[in-house]
């Protein structure tokens, strides 16, 4: 895997501003909860020192992330002047270093410039496909080849950098959304994020959906597919660090999705889908189905998605492979990715080729 450290963020949400306009399926207040008010470089320094009252003790990395909008879009000015505030928690040791997100036709030389003098580290990039006909339809405003020259600029400058990317927009389909996955995996990021297109209340896709002029994927289409683009990603040793919209109360409490595949656990069932995969290649291809009971090792911190939800990979095991009892055993000797059958000498870990499992020697 890349050496991407999961650092203790500090959220600054900033609501669309720098946005030159409104893509097809955003409403960023809605998802959010937050008012459509710009704080202020004050309330910020507020905010942040509020915030860092949170921090887990051991935690090594901490970064003030500035999201939500549009960051090098913004004036210069304020710019600096958000920069300059999270740079004082930097100068008193209490953050790391600071990260943002933005969009790539944003990042040219200039406004990297800008960035100079500040300890910014990482910068995320609004990617969402790489299909130019997708982000088209979707009014993005940016195309692929804006994507791929940010990147360019951006190792050029030694950024940790990150790309989102989102799944079920607008004329976009699995085997596009496949092909996106594979350039954006080209581009050799430091990590991703994988996000469903949700439509949200009050945006021009939730028009577009009541009048029949957009079809949403449903969440086990999509689940199936986030798993294929995640696969593609960890083939090529590149972290995903989320999969799904962050679960909020203010989705239920405000009726904020109108159709869609979210889930509050979304990336909990594409792992348990993986780990489904896993199993089911290595009982099928020892033919060590029919049995009374089958034993199935996994790390520790992987129990709960070889389980799956309401224990529903155990019960597809046994009903698919006509097993009477499937226990899973935790191990904490195998890694975080790997399944083994208790009674086989050998370790299943899934690849992306051919959509098949790999077996090896645990010992190799």
């Amino acid at each position: 895997m890349s050496s991407y450290e999961k650092p203790f963020i500090v959220p600054v949400f900033l609501p669309n501003i720098g946005c030159p306009h409104k893509c097809v399926f955003c409403n960023q207040s809605s998802i959010t909860g937050v008012k459509q008010k710009t704080p202020s470089s004050e309330e910020i320094g507020l905010h942040i020192n509020r915030f860092l009252n949170y921090k887990v003790k051991n935690r090594s990395l901490v970064q003030i992330s500035f999201f939500g909008g549009n960051f090098l879009g913004l004036k210069i000015d304020f710019i600096k002047s958000l920069l300059h505030e999270a740079t004082k928690f930097v100068i008193q040791g209490r953050v790391d270093s600071i990260r943002f997100s933005t969009r790539p036709d944003t990042i040219d030389y200039e406004r990297l410039d800008i960035l100079k003098e500040f300890p910014v580290a990482t910068v995320e990039i609004g990617v969402q496909s790489i299909d130019d006909k997708v982000l088209s339809l979707s009014e993005r405003g940016h195309t692929s080849s804006d994507t791929e020259k940010a990147v360019s600029i951006l190792k050029e400058r030694n950024y940790e950098i990150g790309l989102q990317m989102m799944i079920g927009l607008p004329g976009d389909n699995g085997a596009g959304a496949l092909y996106s996955a594979k350039r954006i995996a080209a581009l050799s990021p430091d990590f991703v994020r994988i996000y469903p297109t949700l439509v949200l209340k009050n945006t021009i896709l939730s028009r577009w959906y009541k009048e029949g002029k957009y079809t949403p994927l449903s969440l086990e289409q999509c689940i199936t597919l986030v798993k294929d683009i995640y696969l593609i990603f960890r083939e090529k040793k590149i972290q995903v660090i989320r999969m799904g919209i962050q679960a909020s109360e203010h989705f239920e409490r405000q009726a904020i999705i109108l159709a869609g595949p979210y889930h509050p656990a979304f990336g909990h069932l594409v792992y348990s889908e993986v780990f489904l995969d896993m199993a089911s290649s290595l009982i099928e291809s020892e033919e060590i189905g029919c049995r009374d009971s089958v034993g199935i090792k996994v790390h520790p911190r992987s129990v709960s998605k070889m389980r799956g939800i309401k224990n529903f990979n155990i019960k597809t095991l046994e009903k698919r492979f006509n097993i009477k009892s499937v226990e899973i055993i935790p191990d904490s000797s195998l890694a975080a990715d790997a399944v083994i059958i208790s009674s086989l000498p050998k370790t299943f870990y899934f690849s992306v080729r051919n959509s098949k499992s790999e077996a090896q020697n645990p010992k190799q």
